[in-house]
This record gives C-alpha cells, structure tokens and sequence, in this order.
C-alpha cells in the first residue's frame, strides 16, 4: 500500500538540527574544561618544580660561594698572584661559566611550549568545523 502513512512518534528534521548543534555545543564545553584542567595542571606542577629549583639553586649558591672563597685563597697560596689578581681570575671563570648556563637555558626555554598541544588542536577542529560549510 503506496498511500499508508506512518503516524508513529518520528523526529522531525528541526529537532534533529536541534540535538546536533546541542551536541556539538556540549563538546566544545567539555573540550574547554579538559584544556582549563590541563592548562591548572600544569601550571601547578610548574609551580612546585619552580619552587624546588629556587630552593636547591639558593643552597647551591650558598655552596659555590664558599667554594669561590677557597678557590681564591688556594689560587693567592700557591701563585704570587695578588690576593685581588685572584679574585679577578676566579670572578671572570665563573662568570664566564655562568653565563654559558644562561644561554643553554635560554635556548631551552625557546624550546618550550606550555600550552596542552592535543586539547588546543581539537578545539581549533571542532571550531573550525562550526564556522565551515565542509564535512567534518
């Protein structure tokens, strides 16, 4: 029968539409609180390893500032080098050293990218597919 009509409970193609733009709006909610969540994840764990760096570099310091100190007396010791002569050398070594550190590190901080690389590409996807026209 050709003419049967079915009266049964079906979706229209608004309502349809309408669960679809829900849905895609819940995505990108959810996608948004996964990248917050990732982005407070790693700030405090870039806190807590900062904080032991600050505390480990600050006892260092106080180490290689003795450590300098000796240097120079066992440099004024056994060389007829001036007690100041020696203090200049071990001053231009060290900082010399040091600053070869900064640069390394700069060049590593360069490196770094802080920001949840996976959840910034899905939500870059998923707004790229609401504002086209194409297929996703």
């Amino acid at each position: 029968m050709a003419n049967d009509l079915q009266t049964g409970n079906e979706t229209s193609l608004t309502e349809l539409v309408t669960g679809i733009v829900n849905d895609v709006q819940d995505l990108t909610k959810q996608q948004l609180a996964l990248f917050k969540q990732e982005l407070v994840s790693d700030f405090r764990k870039s806190r807590e390893v900062a904080l032991e760096w600050l505390i480990g570099a600050s006892v260092c310091l106080f180490g290689a500032l003795l450590l300098f100190f000796a240097l120079v007396y066992l440099l004024e010791a056994y060389t007829d080098i001036p007690l100041w002569g020696c203090f200049g050398i071990v001053a231009a070594v060290t900082s010399g050293a040091g600053a070869a550190l900064l640069y390394a590190g700069k060049k590593k901080l360069d490196s770094f990218n802080p920001l949840p690389d996976e959840s910034a590409e899905a939500l870059k996807e998923n707004l790229q597919c609401l504002t086209s026209t194409k297929k996703c």
